[in-house]
């Protein structure tokens, strides 16, 4: 065998070595996340937008934006996001019912329905105390499914979830619908 024959399989075995090493440890990190109850700190541009649509009030978009992140990353923690906005469009249409404020409640309505261009010329005209009505129950219904997948998927981690919402809850009791809870770091 020549010297450089030698030298070039040394290398070759050099260059294996190093890639199996690394495949391993990629490996263990994948597998020690898949064993997490949750999932890896990763920026996730559908939950920032939803916090922004919450903030804006923009409540059929922050679904959309639930619903998407459901599809890329289903998980507990995906499921109790979106059943929190379906509670957090209840809690704003709460807080208009208790201001009697239907004008708003006709925004919500909107919001919640229109979305096409053609939206401007042939609007989806509901009184604002049926609206109220269909949001809340719509809204309920939605909710209750939600939260039923992420409970069969964890009701352990859906219950901490759920507990770090309530604190939320009672720190803001009158806007904690504009946002989400500081530890979830959407």
């Amino acid at each position: 065998m020549k010297a450089s024959s030698v030298k070039g399989r040394k290398w070759e075995m050099a260059i294996c070595l190093g890639v199996g090493v690394f495949l391993i440890v990629g490996l263990h990190l994948s597998d020690s996340w898949a064993q997490s109850d949750q999932i890896p700190v990763a920026t996730n541009e559908h939950l920032a937008r939803a916090t922004v649509y919450l903030v804006a009030g923009d409540y059929r978009r922050a679904v959309e934006a639930c619903q998407q992140n459901i599809d890329l990353n289903p998980s507990v923690e995906a499921y109790v996001y979106l059943a929190y906005v379906y509670q957090a469009i209840n809690g704003y249409l709460g807080s208009l019912v208790k201001q009697e404020d239907y004008v708003k409640v006709e925004q919500l309505a909107l919001n919640l329905t229109a979305r096409e261009i053609l939206d401007l010329i042939d609007p989806p005209n509901v009184l604002p105390r049926m609206a109220q009505e269909l949001i809340h129950e719509g809204i309920r219904q939605q909710f209750d499914v939600t939260a039923a997948m992420a409970n069969r998927l964890s009701r352990t981690r859906t219950d901490e979830l759920w507990a770090q919402q309530t604190l939320w809850r009672e720190a803001k009791p009158d806007s904690w619908w504009a946002g989400v809870p500081d530890a979830w770091k959407w």
